[in-house]
């Protein structure tokens, strides 16, 4: 799985297809990671998020990791040169975090990727790297229980899937919750906030 074909167009197709309603789930516990000294961001993308967490705090160390060299590169360039800031070229979960190193851990529209056999093993690899009061920032697509908000959404999901899967590689067909998985890693739902009649959540968890 890799977004390397995307990372040249990634920020316009954004901006044209969602405008700020993503960044606005990326954002939504920003201010929660205060205190945190080590963060490591899985998926980091085309960095938006990582612009805004270097700007919020400029002290903590970040470690972006992605299967994308071009999104990494973007991502930099976004984020601009700190010795604070690591960049790793690895996928997951075969890329092996130090265990019991970040005080947070934030996934942003990057869990979604996985199918449901490949999004134990990359939590898993993901909590073993987290400190035992680390907080997990995640943000992702959601299917609502009823209504025309989920015809809306299943409708928005196929035609989402049905371009990622053969232009990025990916192997869901479907957004897989991880709640069970990071539940048994000892995480706790802190809070949860949804946008988009219920299309969008970004959510809080802690150890």
């Amino acid at each position: 799985m890799s977004f390397e074909r995307l990372a040249p167009h990634y920020t316009w197709m954004e901006r044209v297809l969602a405008g700020p309603r993503l960044q606005r789930c990326r954002v939504a516990w920003l201010d929660e990671l205060a205190g945190c000294k080590s963060i490591l961001i899985a998926g980091v993308g085309h960095g938006h998020f990582l612009r805004a967490l270097v700007s919020r705090f400029p002290m903590a160390r970040i470690t972006s990791v992605d299967a994308s060299a071009g999104m990494l590169a973007r991502a930099r360039e976004r984020a601009g040169s700190s010795g604070r800031l690591e960049f790793v070229h690895a996928s997951l979960p075969s890329w092996q975090p130090p265990i019991g190193t970040f005080d947070a851990i934030v996934t942003h529209f990057f869990l979604d990727c996985f199918a449901p056999g490949e999004l134990g093993a990359v939590v898993d690899t993901l909590a073993r790297a987290a400190r035992p009061r680390a907080r997990w920032l995640l943000s992702d697509f959601t299917v609502p229980a009823r209504g025309w908000q989920r015809q809306r959404a299943r409708v928005i999901h196929a035609a989402m899937y049905a371009f990622f899967r053969p232009v990025a590689g990916i192997h869901a067909r479907r957004v897989t919750p991880p709640e069970d998985h990071l539940q048994r890693n000892g995480f706790a739902l802190l809070n949860r906030v949804t946008f988009e009649h219920g299309l969008l959540h970004s959510d809080l968890w802690t150890r």
